[in-house]
Formats: C-alpha cells, sequence, structure tokens
C-alpha cells in the first residue's frame, strides 16, 4: 500500500516538474480554458438561481387560480363566479383580484397595477395612496412621500402618493408592480363594481389542489384553473429557456474548447513523443507514462475548473451575473435588482465538471496511449 502510494506521488511528482518545465504554454492554456468554465458556469449557476428564487416566490401564492375564459381568451370574472366558489369543500380562503398592465410612457415601460388583497395587511392602502416596486422606483426616481402620476390608455389621469417602496428582495416578481387601492383602480380603468381580473383560492390541505380544481371546474365550466405547481414549471422552463439562449450565444466559446480538445486529441507535440519515448526506454512502463500525463492534464483542468467556477461564483452572487443579466431575467425595460442567495449546487457544480473536465481528460488519454504503447526507439526517431 506504501509503495503503490510512494509511486503515485512520484509520478505526481514528475508531473508539476514537467508542467513548470513549459510555464507560458500551460498558463495560456489554464487561461483559456478557467475562462471557457467562467462563462458557462456564470450561466448555469445564475439559470439555477434565478429557478430557485422564483420557486420560493411563488410558493407564497394561492394554490389555485380561476380565470375566466371567453373564446380562449382572458376575460373579466363576475361577483356571481366568486359567490360560486363559496362553500366549497377544502378551500380555506377566497380572494377576488384586481390586476392589469399599463404602458407608461414617461418611464418607457409595462408597469402591472394591481390592488392588494383584503387579507394582505402589511400593504393595506388608502384612497390616493400606492406602493411601487423598486424597478418602478428607480425608473421614475420615487420615493416614499412623492407623487406618482400614471395616465390611462383612455386618457384617465391617477394621481397617487407613494407610501413606500417593496423591497429589493421580492423583485423578480414585484420590479415593475404599483399598488393602488380599489376604487382608484377601478376609476382609473373605468371598470364597473361587480368584475374582477381573476380568482385566488387558497386550499386548506395542498395535497387536495387537483380534487378542488375538478369540483370548481364543474361549479364554473367557463373558468380556467392555473394551479401553483403549474406556474412554478411555467417559470422553471423559461428561465431553463433563457439559459439555454444564453449557451448558445457562448456557442463560439465552446465552439473555441472544443477544437483545443480537438487538438489534444490528434496527437502530441514532437517533443511530447520524444519525452515519452526516452521514459519507455530508460524502463517506464505503459501505465506509468499514461498516469503521469493524467495527472498533468488533471492539474491542468483542476486548477482552470477551479478557477473558472470561483469566478463564475462571485460573477453571478456577488456581481449579479452583469455579462448574461439581461438575458436570463427577460425584462423589456424594468431589469429587477436583487441578491441571491450564495448558494452551492452541487448538480450544476458536477454538470459544469462534465461538459469541461471529462472531454479534456479523454482528449489527453488517446494520443498519450497510443504513444506509449509504440516501440520507443521507433516514436524517439
Amino acid at each position: 500500500m506504501r509503495a503503490a502510494f510512494e509511486r503515485r506521488r512520484h509520478l505526481l511528482d514528475f508531473a508539476v516538474r514537467s508542467l513548470a518545465r513549459r510555464p507560458t504554454k500551460n498558463l495560456g492554456l489554464v487561461a483559456i480554458y478557467a475562462l471557457v468554465v467562467f462563462l458557462v458556469g456564470s450561466v448555469m449557476l445564475y439559470g439555477a438561481a434565478i429557478r430557485r428564487e422564483a420557486a420560493v416566490m411563488l410558493a407564497s401564492g394561492p394554490e389555485l387560480t380561476a380565470q375566466a375564459m371567453v373564446m380562449g381568451r382572458h376575460e373579466m370574472s363576475r361577483t356571481t363566479d366568486v359567490a360560486a366558489l363559496k362553500g366549497l369543500r377544502g378551500v380555506r380562503r377566497i380572494e377576488p383580484r384586481l390586476w392589469g398592465y399599463l404602458w407608461d410612457s414617461a418611464g418607457a415601460a409595462n408597469y402591472t397595477l394591481m390592488v392588494p388583497p383584503a387579507s394582505d395587511g402589511a400593504h393595506a392602502l388608502a384612497k390616493g395612496e400606492a406602493i411601487v416596486g423598486e424597478g418602478v422606483a428607480r425608473a421614475r426616481r420615487l420615493a416614499p412621500g412623492k407623487m406618482l402620476f400614471l395616465v390611462s390608455p383612455a386618457g384617465k389621469f391617477l394621481k397617487t402618493k407613494v407610501k413606500s417602496v417593496l423591497p429589493a428582495d421580492s423583485a423578480l416578481v414585484s420590479s415593475d408592480l404599483v399598488l393602488v387601492e380599489e376604487s382608484d383602480f377601478r376609476a382609473f380603468f373605468e371598470l364597473p363594481p361587480d368584475v374582477w381580473t381573476d380568482v385566488a383560492i387558497t386550499v386548506a390541505n395542498p395535497r387536495e389542489v387537483a380534487t378542488v380544481a375538478e369540483k370548481a371546474a364543474l361549479k364554473l365550466p367557463g373558468h380556467r384553473f392555473v394551479t401553483r405547481a403549474d406556474m412554478t414549471r411555467t417559470a422553471e422552463a423559461l428561465f431553463s429557456w433563457r439559459e439555454g439562449l444564453a449557451l448558445a450565444l457562448l456557442a463560439g466559446a465552446l465552439l473555441a474548447f472544443a477544437i483545443l480538445a480537438f487538438d489534444k486529441a490528434s496527437g502530441l507535440s514532437a517533443e511530447e513523443k520524444r519525452e515519452i519515448g526516452i521514459l519507455k526506454a530508460i524502463g517506464w512502463e505503459t501505465r506509468d507514462v499514461i498516469s503521469a500525463k493524467l495527472f498533468e492534464g488533471g492539474l491542468i483542468s483542476g486548477l482552470a475548473f477551479l478557477l473558472g467556477v470561483i469566478g463564475a461564483w462571485t460573477h453571478v452572487f456577488f456581481f449579479s451575473a452583469g455579462l448574461f443579466e439581461p438575458v436570463l431575467k427577460g425584462w423589456a425595460t424594468l431589469y429587477p435588482h436583487f441578491p441571491l442567495a450564495p448558494t452551492i449546487d452541487a448538480l450544476e457544480i458536477a454538470t459544469l465538471a462534465m461538459l469541461t473536465i471529462v472531454p479534456y481528460m479523454a482528449a489527453i488519454l488517446v494520443p498519450v496511449w497510443r504513444t506509449a504503447a509504440a516501440d520507443p526507439d521507433a516514436v524517439m526517431r
């Protein structure tokens, strides 16, 4: 056991000395390798972090949302629809909601106007008050106590006083949000008192969401019932698609890495072949030569991978992935600014290693084995 350990230690020492003989070449290789890991790792880590944040945000939403549908299009629900759902077994709370979209020419962005639910005492508003998301506050340079003026497509004018700004922690879903009082909302959009955008349904037992949805569909056949799980899957699919788009934009870097790996696989340099021939001539076994070269490749790929992952992790969790933020967040104007909780995603790290380290090590093994298995005299000539 000790002899085997000493053998590996000497082979590792030889690999380190061999790398030190060509510092410029190997440092350049590490830099290119680390850059590829950094770019791909940044996209993967940020995509995973965004999906995780979205799942956390959606977890606090209603288990079920009812939306009226007419000819496949979203329609306003009526007060009678809300009354039809009351008394449904398994339902803990039913809350009709008011929300809509508004293009603001002053801020050159789309806002989501919403009336806070009656159960949300933390965001209770009086007539003429508003609570805004951090993206709206940034675009319009708002702060608590300042006035917010909005104009509807029909020319209705809304004057509100900013009560507070929503925290940046929730910016992923609230960056473009403007909360207003119900009478202000109805007057602004000219809505009658008996209509609602949709109905939020809180289910007492989360395991019975599907059953409650089936019962509710019988009560309101003209409505669509969307579960929280559906919304979570949609958000995950959306951010996964954006992650794939960003990786597609990095195709050039991935192609450069593929060319590098192909160059390694296509054969060794004359100097490297001569070195292997000499080692075989002085008594090295084929497995020792392969082990030494794999140690060299492992040191290069390990160092590059470590530098790339550390750089990607710092880029994502301390600099909000500034290089890829617009692509992955996907917002038109009000890019949400929010801190991501620093985490280590073992699955993403393992996937990144499979995409970068394994192909490189495989590219080293083939030509080294071919050269080491050949006759030493023929190799040196």
